[in-house]
């Protein structure tokens, strides 16, 4: 179960905004994107899981079409800077990660699953203007959308 405090944002409002630390060792603020790039901020619940590393992989693997399509890809996860920058070391992974370790992000976005203080497997797309598009938040952290559906997502941003 996700936090009762807050909800997944609503499609058609405002992103919250965030600043987390990356594994580049430099902060990322959302907003910061605003009037340059869609962002897809994708939440996922552990670093070095199985479920996770495929999809990352799977994401590293077809990295270049995220960037051709004008996309910033966040990996977002409750992870350490430190454990994440271990994590993308090892599977060569070709885009910076963000540690949520405080989960405040989680939170907000209201994927954060309380009793296991990780996050729900989550994924929403923020157009230029910082407007939220499209969202999915898996039914079951062990799920995971499929790079097809993810670039339709953006490509259908117009």
């Amino acid at each position: 179960m996700t936090s009762a405090t807050a909800r997944p944002p609503a499609i058609g409002t405002i992103a919250p905004d965030f600043t987390l630390q990356s594994t580049a060792g430099e902060p990322v603020t959302l907003s910061a994107f605003r009037g340059i790039s869609s962002v897809l901020v994708a939440f996922f619940p552990l670093a070095f899981s199985s479920t996770c590393t495929s999809e990352l992989c799977d994401m590293g693997t077809e990295f270049d079409q995220f960037v051709g399509r004008g996309a910033k890809l966040l990996p977002v996860s409750v992870d350490s800077t430190y454990s994440l920058k271990e994590y993308k070391k090892k599977y060569n992974m070709p885009f910076e990660m963000l540690s949520d370790f405080k989960r405040e992000a989680s939170r907000s976005y209201g994927v954060l699953i309380e009793d296991r203080f990780y996050s729900n497997r989550a994924y929403f797309l923020i157009d230029k203007n910082g407007v939220v598009r499209w969202t999915h938040v898996e039914d079951n952290p062990g799920l995971k959308r499929e790079n097809r559906e993810l670039l339709a997502a953006i490509d259908n941003l117009g």
